[in-house]
């Protein structure tokens, strides 16, 4: 999720800027390259120069101190900061508290297809793994019990997982399932590290469609805290309402992503006329 900064949204651009082109100053002319980098704000400059630095160096390694990059950059050290905050919430940098700012590794990639975070992990060659935050009934509001085709006040069976990769923290999911139509399926969870392969195995139900809606949120307090970043940095907010071949709900999830460690792929094609 890079952050793209234009010259516009620096201030109001000066009015003898813009002028050069003609040479004959009859009138504003667009303006040129050598133009839009003057106005270019000091840390942008910054922010580009620490990027080569990143693309020199293998992921871990790490960056040296912001002291020294604001005497290398002849700068301020606030300066230097927000080029490495902006690298940070993009996911070119990590940064430890107490121990610095390092190379990030690559993005894991997801493919926009109806698999399992299981499933996902895998076929990068990454080891999944879960941590239940919490497991427990709810009862269907108005939304949630037309998502699941149940009725309102009905039980719904919410289960909350931090979702890592190599020991990771990746995501938050929570997951909504109609309590009726899989009896026992909290036990039952137990025995699985796939809730999809669960489903298919106890309870005969494969999921066949899904809609997906993918947002950005900022990440609150708890969410920082679970994936280990940083109070308002940029997540990815997931939605998905699963069905299965008979066009029967099966789940509703709700998943927070680190935006800085997760992208998406998608193959599109043109539709036909």
């Amino acid at each position: 999720m890079s952050t793209d900064v234009s010259s516009a949204q620096e201030g109001r651009v000066p009015e003898h800027a813009g002028r050069a082109g003609s040479g004959r100053g009859d009138g504003p002319a667009a303006p040129g390259y050598a133009d839009r980098a003057e106005r270019e704000p000091k840390y942008y400059r910054i922010k580009k120069k620490l990027l080569e630095m990143t693309e020199a160096r293998a992921p871990g390694a790490s960056m040296p101190p912001e002291r020294l990059l604001a005497v290398e950059f002849r700068t301020s050290r606030t300066t230097v900061r927000k080029a490495l905050q902006e690298l940070v919430g993009e996911g070119r940098l990590d940064r430890i508290q107490g121990k610095g700012t390092f190379v990030a590794r690559p993005k894991v990639c997801r493919t926009l297809d109806l698999t399992s975070y299981t499933e996902d992990m895998e076929a990068q060659g990454l080891r999944p793994a879960s941590q239940v935050l919490d497991i427990g009934y709810v009862s269907a509001d108005a939304e949630l019990a037309g998502l699941l085709g149940v009725a309102t006040g009905e039980r719904v069976l919410r289960v909350e997982r931090l979702r890592l990769a190599g020991g990771e923290p990746m995501a938050i999911e929570a997951t909504h399932l109609p309590d009726g139509r899989f009896p026992g399926l909290r036990r039952n969870l137990a025995k699985y590290t796939s809730l999809y392969t669960a489903l298919a195995e106890q309870y005969g139900v494969r999921l066949a469609e899904a809609d997906e809606t993918i947002e950005t949120s900022l990440a609150t307090p708890r969410e920082a805290g679970l994936l280990g970043t940083d109070v308002g940095l940029p997540m990815l907010l997931l939605s998905r309402h699963s069905r299965d071949a008979e066009g029967r709900p099966v789940e509703w999830v709700r998943s927070v992503y680190r935006g800085s460690r997760y992208k998406f792929m998608a193959t599109l094609t043109r539709p036909a006329r």
